[in-house]
C-alpha cells in the first residue's frame, strides 16, 4: 500500500494544509509559496499516474484514494480563492461549475462501481484539469505578481469550467445509459 505512486498521492493529500495556511499569510513570499505548494502537488498526480503504470504498482488503495486528494486540493483552492475575493462577481461562478461537476462525477462514478461500470477519464477531461491546475497556481500567486498574471488565471479558469460542462456532459449521458432501473425485457412493471 505505500509504495512510490501512493506516496505521492499522499503526499497531494498533506500538501493542502499548507496551502491553506500560506494563502492566509499576508506577505507576498506566502502567495509565492502557495502557489508552487500547490503547483508540485498537481505535478505529483502525473507522476503517481505514471510510476504506478511503469512499476505496474496500481493498487486498489491508489485508485480510490488519486481522485480524492485531486477533488480535494482543488476543491480547498477554489474556496479560499472565492473567500479572500480573487474569484469575486460572476467569476465565483466557474468555481461553482467545476465544484459541481467534481460532485456530479464522484456521484456517478460510485453509482456506475456499484454495477460494476468503469468509466475512464477522457482526453478532454485530462485538458480540463491541466487548465484549471494551471489557473488556480497563477491565480494563488494574487497580488504578489502583476494584474496580467491573474487576468490570465481567470481566463484559464473560464476555460476550465467551460470544459468542466462538456466533460460532465459526457459523464452524465454515460451514467444515464445505466440509472434505467427497469430494463425493458426484465420484468418491468407498467
Amino acid at each position: 500500500m505505500l509504495n512510490l505512486p501512493n506516496l505521492l498521492t499522499l503526499s497531494r493529500i498533506a500538501a493542502i494544509p499548507l496551502v491553506v495556511a500560506c494563502f492566509w499569510l499576508d506577505r507576498g513570499w506566502a502567495q509565492w509559496l502557495s502557489a508552487i505548494l500547490f503547483a508540485t502537488a498537481c505535478i505529483t498526480d502525473w507522476f503517481d499516474g505514471y510510476f504506478a503504470r511503469r512499476y505496474h504498482q496500481i493498487s486498489r488503495f491508489g485508485r480510490f484514494l488519486d481522485p480524492i486528494a485531486d477533488k480535494l486540493l482543488v476543491a480547498a483552492a477554489l474556496v479560499m480563492l472565492v473567500k479572500g475575493d480573487t474569484l469575486a462577481g460572476v467569476n465565483v461562478l466557474a468555481a461553482l461549475i467545476i465544484l459541481a461537476r467534481e460532485i456530479l462525477v464522484s456521484g456517478l462514478r460510485e453509482f456506475l462501481a456499484e454495477l460494476r461500470v468503469g468509466v475512464p477519464v477522457s482526453q478532454l477531461a485530462k485538458w480540463k484539469t491541466g487548465f484549471q491546475m494551471v489557473a488556480i497556481t497563477f491565480l494563488l500567486l494574487g497580488d504578489a505578481v502583476p494584474s496580467a498574471i491573474g487576468e490570465i488565471g481567470l481566463v484559464l479558469i473560464w476555460i476550465a469550467a467551460v470544459l468542466t460542462l462538456i466533460t460532465g456532459y459526457d459523464y452524465l449521458r454515460t451514467g444515464l445509459r445505466h440509472m434505467a432501473e427497469d430494463q425493458p425485457g426484465k420484468g418491468a412493471a407498467e
